[in-house]
């Protein structure tokens, strides 16, 4: 009988990566045993994402599976973010890796851009929400009893107050006609902290609300708001796990 392929995946941290690590490891195809994320090390924290890196770590513990990172600097240049992980991807080639799991819907470039970087090492990449209707998918996200958080936005187009607000029923009626229920062009990040590919709820409490400025990536017109993109982060503070008395 053949052995299912070692797949590692590719962990952001947010609510896409895992529902799609979900479907992944009910599908019985894959034996995914890793996973893997970008780690900005001048912050200690998730690259774009801004979660701190000892939440990740208890979220990864509940999920069961070991983590490897990718350690960048405080602003990588593409080269920089390429070489490193091309290191890291050589390491897990070399350890019989031969797929790799992701939560994109529908940004082609991006797909493309994973693809073509893993090819030399013959890793496939497996999409299981490619193409899948994003107010259907956040749908079935809550009905699986995930639960997820907003640590990030894009100010300009989502308020302030929408970054640490739990996504639900009454978040989805509140997004603005404009964005995509599940963020999927940029318009938000999530720290997905319960459901079923966890042991018990990672937990934590809210911190400060930070804003800060990012230069705008050159293939973006910028003939009209500025060369800077501004985001919103809501910080979360780990709580230190109850003992059973």
């Amino acid at each position: 009988m053949q052995k299912n392929p070692k797949t590692y995946f590719n962990w952001s941290s947010g609510k896409d990566a895992a529902l799609a690590l979900c479907y992944l490891q009910r599908s019985g195809k894959y034996h995914i045993d890793r996973l893997l994320t970008t780690v900005n090390t001048h912050h200690n924290r998730v690259s774009m994402h801004g979660l701190r890196r000892e939440l990740l770590e208890r979220q990864v513990q509940e999920i069961g599976l070991p983590l490897t990172t990718i350690e960048l600097p405080e602003e990588p240049t593409m080269e920089v973010y390429n070489t490193a992980m091309e290191r890291v991807i050589g390491k897990l080639n070399s350890e019989g890796y031969t797929h790799c799991g992701f939560g994109d819907i529908f940004l082609e470039d991006l797909r493309i851009y994973r693809e073509t970087k893993l090819s030399p090492y013959d890793i496939e990449c497996c999409f299981p929400l490619w193409k899948r209707d994003s107010k259907e998918l956040i749908t079935e996200f809550l009905d699986l009893g995930f639960r997820a958080i907003i640590i990030a936005l894009n100010s300009e187009v989502l308020d302030v107050s929408f970054a640490g607000r739990e996504i639900d029923e009454n978040f989805l009626k509140d997004l603005p006609s404009n964005v995509d229920p599940c963020g999927e062009n940029g318009e938000f990040h999530t720290f997905c902290f319960d459901g079923p590919i966890f042991t018990n709820p990672v937990e934590f409490t809210l911190g400060e609300k930070v804003y800060r400025e990012y230069k705008r990536p050159k293939d973006q017109d910028t003939s009209t708001v500025g060369h800077s993109m501004g985001f919103w982060f809501s910080d979360l503070l780990p709580i230190e796990k109850r003992q059973n008395n």
